[in-house]
């Protein structure tokens, strides 16, 4: 048996089928070659979220930060820039990408220029301190979102055009799960490691760690047999993105997807003040166990999660969005009550880690299910003009939230947890009008 067929095997019964050629909405071409394309997807896609998790921007990279003195405002707004920098610019990287009949290449240059700007922030780690590297530290994440949204167009429209309908949540989900595992054992390595000292230096190696697994990705990546796509409507970038705004007002499916995507960011944003939270209320002596701990949390949760959603977004993308968002509100309302009626809680350092686990089961419920409603959504050249036209809105909503955390002299971490959980209750009322796809 040959590489091409076992691959077809294994891939038959991972999803449960006697035919490996069940194809809903790719060319009789692309049908052929699904299975290797399948694995190559996923594989790349393990890289790329084993890098991710590695170099964690609401976790790892904001440690980095403060062990090198970096002053709080920069770390705060972290997160925003790294998201909305992913965003905002695909309007313009999409009305490039359509002038591409092969676009793969596209996300590779991405993940090779994420590795590169990880590498950037482990040199930082190792031979700068206080303002000079926080700015650094910041302008290689801007580089780093730039990039991320180069590989973000390219990904939807490759997967829209390789995978079949009712494949392509069970691929995010495997590989998700993979990822998570080893995500886990660094999980296990801090806690370990214990009281003992995570230098600057231990965490450069750990960001360069992360941009080889980016580099590998980017490899793999190119490797997928993708036959040539639509090219129509590559005009001049900015006049196409203006056009395409349009679609917010004469698609009405896609402006309740925008507008629930919108509100849903509850999960992420909340994220980091979960984070915050058990940072206050905990003991200097502690500091490794903890961000042990919460390592170990995302891992296990992707891990025994992602597979879960993955099918059930298969089943229905739209019942995934909502599950996970309800578990998410219902664990901000849960933190907010806690904080408030019972001081110091959190300083019981298997708390908010176990909290934490669950929010990104939810998050991960959101996520898988966004991606993979969007993608079904969409059809043709049309599905690159949604991505990119959500992402960009979505973008400029994130680029304003990184001032939220004024908020936290007002009505502290909690409130701010509790009116983010507020949204995501909208959102989960808005986001059952949406159709099933």
């Amino acid at each position: 048996m040959n590489s091409i067929s076992k691959a077809a095997s294994i891939y038959a019964k991972l999803m449960n089928e006697e035919d490996a050629r069940v194809c809903k909405a790719i060319d009789e071409k692309a049908c052929k070659v699904v299975p290797g394309n399948f694995f190559l997807t996923i594989i790349s896609y393990f890289f790329n979220k084993l890098a991710d998790s590695v170099a964690n921007t609401k976790v790892i990279i904001p440690w980095i930060m403060e062990s090198l003195n970096v002053p709080v405002f920069l770390i705060s707004f972290l997160v925003p820039i790294r998201e909305s920098g992913s965003l905002l610019p695909q309007l313009l990287i999409a009305a490039f990408i359509r002038k591409l009949p092969i676009r793969k290449y596209v996300w590779s240059l991405g993940a090779f220029l994420q590795a590169l700007s990880i590498m950037g922030v482990g040199l930082v780690a190792w031979n700068m301190q206080g303002l000079a590297a926080g700015i650094s530290i910041i302008s290689l994440i801007i580089l780093f979102s730039l990039a991320r949204g180069l590989s973000s167009v390219a990904a939807k429209d490759v997967l829209g055009k390789t995978i079949p309908k009712t494949r392509r949540g069970a691929l995010n989900g495997y590989s998700g799960s993979l990822a998570g595992l080893l995500i886990i054992g660094l999980g296990i390595y801090f806690l370990i490691a214990g009281e003992k000292p995570f230098s600057p230096q231990n965490f450069g190696i750990l960001l360069f760690i992360a941009g080889f697994f980016w580099i590998i990705a980017g490899l793999v990546y190119s490797r997928i047999e993708e036959f040539e796509g639509e090219t129509d409507g590559g005009g001049n970038a900015i006049s196409v993105a203006f056009k395409k705004i349009s679609l917010l007002k004469t698609d009405k499916d896609f402006r309740l997807f925008v507008i629930s995507r919108a509100l849903f960011l509850c999960s992420v944003l909340s994220a980091p003040f979960f984070v915050i939270l058990a940072q206050q209320q905990s003991s200097s002596t502690s500091s490794n166990y903890l961000l042990g701990l919460f390592i170990l949390a995302s891992g296990l949760a992707d891990f025994s999660s992602s597979i879960v959603w993955g099918k059930l977004s298969d089943i229905s993308s739209k019942k995934s969005m909502i599950i996970g968002a309800i578990i998410s509100v219902i664990l901000g309302f849960l933190v907010f009550f806690l904080d408030t009626f019972y001081n110091d809680i959190f300083s019981h350092i298997w708390l908010m880690p176990l909290i934490y686990f669950l929010l990104t089961i939810g998050y991960q419920g959101i996520r898988i299910g966004r991606k993979t409603y969007l993608v079904d959504l969409a059809g043709g050249n049309k599905r690159t003009d949604y991505v990119a036209v959500s992402n960009t809105i979505i973008g400029v909503i994130l680029f304003f939230t990184g001032f939220i955390g004024i908020l936290s002299s007002i009505i502290g971490l909690n409130g701010i947890i509790l009116l983010l959980s507020i949204v995501g209750l909208i959102g989960i009322i808005i986001t059952s009008f949406l159709p099933e796809v």
